[in-house]
């Protein structure tokens, strides 16, 4: 029988440990499209799952990656022909279904979107889910009235997966973005991606202390939670928007409602992982043609699939920059 690569995670007692096997095909899960998978990415929740926190996954042994792109080895009864380039992001592929951390992968014919033309193999997957779930951020912040001259626009966790591909997008645009990260040494990379300014996290939280601050951001991008976002919202102009999307920081949120009834703000949550078919073909059309790719290709990195393991504590603490890709053929 053929085998294929794969980051295996094991369970014994609450210790999950993965480690690089080769293991039979007879083991993927009855999937309908067979896709032989070129490259993944690392994400924060990638972390989690390697790190087997956050209740993400259910049964072991298991397979991460929660992104995807391959080449269709086998479409069974799905529309996709052999050959085509799919993606797959979101669906709880590499939490309760096995993932991108592979080099073999079965999965649901809903799940795949064909790659978009004008992007490489590496570039999708430097793009993810996080890029995927920056672009839905910026489809908010449009379809609520924020327009590039609005005024300023928050990216909050600026130097993290969403977050960078967040001020690229904006910045590319000619939206007025101001960054905030807690990494004040990452300033000239984020001006690199078109950043305005740089204002640090204390800045921000110290906003929450007043329910409603003098009118300054016309929108924000939210991949922080907890006391970022409470001290994002005061200061949000009127007819503003925040489209929230992280919770790094902490899934709760101290905050009134007066700038909601006084400013008439929104705040747009975003889901990357259920998003419909429709809506993901536009995600991927609008990033093909407005992400700058040379932005993207600078901030990406491309590592294999041990490497991913040993990255599992740097993402979860916050010390990843950019994109990394994992390529699981190395």
């Amino acid at each position: 029988m053929a085998e294929f690569q794969a980051i295996l995670l094991e369970k014994s007692g609450e210790i999950v440990t993965p480690s690089v096997q080769t293991l039979d095909v007879s083991r993927l899960p009855d999937g309908e499209v067979t896709v032989r998978i070129l490259y993944s990415t690392l994400n924060y929740k990638d972390g989690l799952v390697l790190k087997g926190q956050g209740g993400l996954v259910r049964n072991y042994p298991h397979i991460p990656g929660i992104d995807l792109i391959g080449i269709v080895e086998d479409p069974g009864s799905s529309t996709f022909k052999v050959g085509e380039r799919v993606i797959s992001t979101g669906w709880r592929v590499g939490e309760v279904w096995w993932g991108g951390y592979a080099t073999e992968a079965k999965l649901k014919s809903e799940w795949l979107v064909k790659a978009p033309e004008g992007l490489s193999d590496i570039q999708c997957m430097a793009i993810g889910t996080a890029g995927f779930t920056a672009m839905q951020c910026v489809l908010a912040l449009e379809a609520n009235g924020v327009v590039p001259n609005s005024g300023e626009v928050l990216v909050t966790g600026a130097g993290g997966g969403v977050g960078s591909v967040a001020v690229s997008i904006l910045a590319g645009l000619g939206y007025e973005v101001i960054a905030v990260s807690g990494r004040p040494h990452l300033e000239g990379y984020l001006k690199d991606l078109g950043a305005k300014n740089l204002i640090t996290r204390e800045e921000i939280s110290e906003l929450g202390k007043r329910p409603l601050q003098s009118e300054r951001f016309a929108g924000a991008v939210d991949t922080v939670g907890g006391d970022i976002l409470a001290g994002v919202l005061p200061a949000i102009k009127y007819k503003g928007a925040a489209a929230i999307c992280g919770l790094a920081g902490g899934a709760g949120l101290k905050t009134t409602v007066i700038p909601f009834i006084l400013r008439g703000i929104t705040m747009a949550g975003i889901d990357s992982v259920m998003a419909p078919a429709e809506e993901r073909t536009k995600v991927w059309s609008r990033l093909a043609m407005d992400l700058p790719k040379d932005k993207l290709d600078a901030t990406t990195s491309i590592a294999g699939l041990q490497d991913a393991i040993k990255m599992a504590d740097e993402i979860l603490a916050g010390q990843v920059r950019g994109r990394t890709v994992i390529d699981v053929n190395a």
